[in-house]
């Protein structure tokens, strides 16, 4: 705690020799944190250009994207600038709106996940009525409740975390995740209870409906032969996707709460795989997966070509 200006500072202590190869590490993260912002907006540009893909799905996909490069700006900042720094710190009240950030996003990714399984299976299941159904007040709806919904939700938990006492400075991580209430002098059962009835709400029952609305689809699929290719060419991304998060979320957040003590080495790689990998992923599968962006895609590098 600095005394002169009454702030809290939290140290990171998930970095593996940090002073030793700070700008090796500053290099690649830099170098991943460009790719991320220029893959996903390279996607979501062509879908805002294209008046083709200004459809209920490709909407969701950008805004997916653009949620994934908040995710991905929530953590690289402060990260590259540690690398460069003697100390890897941050002040607690700091360290509380990365922890809001973090989480708020990860369980927006989860709705809009949710929301594109619904538009797939009532494009595919009830194709007659999907004009009449996605609507565009009704995207937009969908849209402000997939990002509105989990900032309610965890700004509960960070509102309890910042009115209570800390009495442990250090966290085994390099950013500010799940083992911030492990901070706190006292734990507290109502904060654990609701972290896990938000965890249930932002992100099991989203998934059991993905599992549900897709089991719906393949089930149509078999019945219907004509539909099988539309059901493997928009569905399989998204399935890719959501298996790709899920187990990166429940990594985070199931292994501080069962307390097992892996090795930091392991821990942090697992952290880099977490910020990193999926936000390349998302562009990666969608560009290549999903055909109406594929070919714009391919028109506009072969063109520079």
């Amino acid at each position: 705690m600095d005394n002169r200006l009454n702030v809290t500072y939290i140290t990171f202590d998930g970095h593996v020799e940090v002073h030793r190869y700070r700008y090796l590490y500053f290099v690649i993260m830099f170098t991943m944190y460009i790719l991320i912002i220029s893959s996903n907006f390279t996607v979501v540009s062509i879908i805002v250009i294209h008046k083709s893909l200004h459809e209920p799905m490709y909407i969701f996909i950008a805004a997916l994207l653009i949620n994934s490069v908040l995710f991905s700006t929530v953590i690289y900042p402060k990260l590259l600038i540690d690398f460069l720094s003697e100390k890897q710190i941050i002040s607690y009240s700091a360290c509380l709106f990365q922890w809001f950030s973090f989480y708020s996003l990860a369980a927006s990714e989860f709705f809009l996940l949710s929301v594109m399984a619904y538009d797939r299976y009532v494009s595919i299941c009830n194709p007659l009525q999907y004009s009449t159904i996605m609507r565009k007040t009704t995207v937009n709806m969908f849209l402000i409740f997939a990002w509105v919904l989990p900032v309610c939700e965890v700004s509960v938990p960070m509102l309890l975390s910042a009115k209570k006492e800390i009495c442990k400075f250090h966290l085994k991580g390099i950013h500010c995740n799940s083992t911030v209430p492990k901070l706190h002098c006292v734990s507290s059962r109502l904060l654990h209870i609701y972290g896990m009835v938000a965890l249930a709400s932002a992100v099991l029952f989203p998934v059991l409906f993905i599992l549900f609305t897709y089991t719906r689809i393949l089930v149509i699929s078999y019945r219907c032969r004509g539909v099988r290719t539309k059901a493997a060419q928009t569905c399989l991304p998204h399935l890719l996707v959501l298996i790709n998060f899920s187990c990166f979320i429940a990594y985070d957040v199931l292994i501080p709460r069962l307390e097992v003590d892996f090795p930091k080495i392991v821990r942090l790689i697992m952290a880099l795989q977490i910020i990193t990998y999926h936000p390349l992923f998302n562009p990666i599968i969608y560009g290549l997966k999903m055909r109406g962006i594929y070919e714009h895609l391919k028109r506009l590098f072969c063109k520079r070509v």
